[in-house]
């Protein structure tokens, strides 16, 4: 045991279906806790930009979480929640808990109709509410629309050669002739957006928003041939209407182009997720002079590489020169990439043979008992 107590940094993300990031970094704590008693542990539950961004960030601002009436992405009515901090008239906003893939079943997703209008819907909720700043986390979408259904649910139309309004989804953009923006809600020109996402795609072509996310949405090959069509004539008529062209820039392809949209229309500022979070969390400050840094999430693979929460903090980690050790439900395949990238172990938490349903239900024990285990081996060089 060493002369001062070990300052431990428990920083995990979500691990998927099985506990929250709060919850697992009390885990952490309880397993940290059982070896070394004396440890000062510091909780900060991660996020970037999907699942948790909400409630990460609404618990480090002392913000508050409301509800509110909104479409889900087949314009089915739904209660949805979001975070507001009245003193920073800041609005934190998941575009899944609208427009999210979970809240569709398999059989029913159908990206050439899912529309992100139930986001506009919250943007105007939080707009009444006097919110001038937002942060959208856009990630786990069902749709590939380009954003155009959250324009219109702010007052855009979109119009059709005859003058019609288009109907939603992302298929119908193709038939797209004018945008009239003179409804545009005009408390949209003073707000500021920052957008929160790992997805670094462009909006079109062979990595674009149709060909990489469309298949896990419901689309087959021709389908995503037919998106992406649609959203490439949905672009030029974008750049027509505001003279800005951003459909090859990194980013906009994510939650189905929904980037595209904030970056054609509003003023944003695209950050990784992670960095939106850590910063906010001011993580750097509570990192330095730790002894360990202690991350995880459900599943960690080649893909955590690739801006994901685990990568970040890793990073701000390595800047200063402390220690960090990931957990993970399942560790697959190019994992060995991260300790080049800053990581010192990677460690799986289940124990013994167990089925999927057993192995979420125990996680919060089993990441405990890893933790634990973790420290006994840390003790022996402390």
């Amino acid at each position: 045991m060493t002369a001062h107590p070990l300052r431990f940094v428990l920083a995990p993300d979500s691990f998927k279906e099985s506990m929250s990031a709060r919850v697992a970094a009390a885990a952490m704590e309880r397993g940290v806790l059982s070896i070394f008693a004396d440890a000062e542990c510091v909780l900060v539950p991660m996020a970037d930009g999907g699942e948790g961004t909400v409630d990460a960030l609404v618990e480090a601002m002392a913000g508050e979480l409301v509800v509110a009436d909104a479409s889900d992405g087949l314009g089915r009515p739904i209660r949805a929640q979001y975070g507001f901090v009245a003193d920073e008239r800041l609005a934190i906003i998941e575009m899944a808990s609208a427009a999210g893939i979970d809240l569709v079943t398999v059989a029913d997703r159908d990206p050439r109709v899912a529309s992100t209008f139930g986001v506009g819907q919250l943007l105007v909720d939080a707009l009444n509410r006097g919110a001038h700043r937002f942060i959208v986390g856009l990630g786990s979408s069902v749709t590939n629309d380009g954003g155009a259904g959250m324009l219109q649910a702010l007052g855009a139309r979109l119009l059709d050669a005859e003058g019609d309004e288009l109907l939603a989804g992302g298929a119908a953009l193709s038939r797209l002739d004018q945008i009239d923006l003179s409804g545009l809600d005009p408390r949209l020109a003073a707000a500021e957006f920052q957008i929160a996402s790992d997805v670094t795609n462009p909006l079109l072509g062979p990595t674009g928003a149709s060909a990489i996310f469309g298949p896990q949405k419901g689309a087959d090959d021709a389908t995503v041939v037919e998106l992406d069509a649609a959203l490439g004539h949905w672009a030029e008529v974008v750049t027509v209407t505001t003279g800005r062209d951003v459909a090859h820039l990194p980013g906009s392809g994510a939650a189905g182009g929904l980037g595209f949209a904030f970056l054609a229309f509003f003023q944003t500022e695209l950050l990784r997720g992670i960095d939106v979070v850590m910063s906010v969390k001011r993580l750097p400050d509570r990192i330095a002079g730790a002894n360990y840094v202690l991350t995880g999430e459900g599943s960690v693979d080649a893909q955590t590489a690739s801006g994901k929460t685990l990568l970040g903090v890793a990073e701000v980690a390595a800047q200063h020169g402390v220690p960090v050790i990931a957990f993970a439900g399942a560790i697959g395949d190019g994992a060995e990439t991260l300790y080049a990238l800053g990581f010192n172990a990677l460690v799986p938490i289940t124990q013994g043979v167990s089925d999927r349903t057993r192995a979420l239900a125990e996680g919060p024990l089993n990441l405990e008992r890893a933790v634990a285990t973790t420290c006994r081996l840390l003790a022996l060089c402390n």
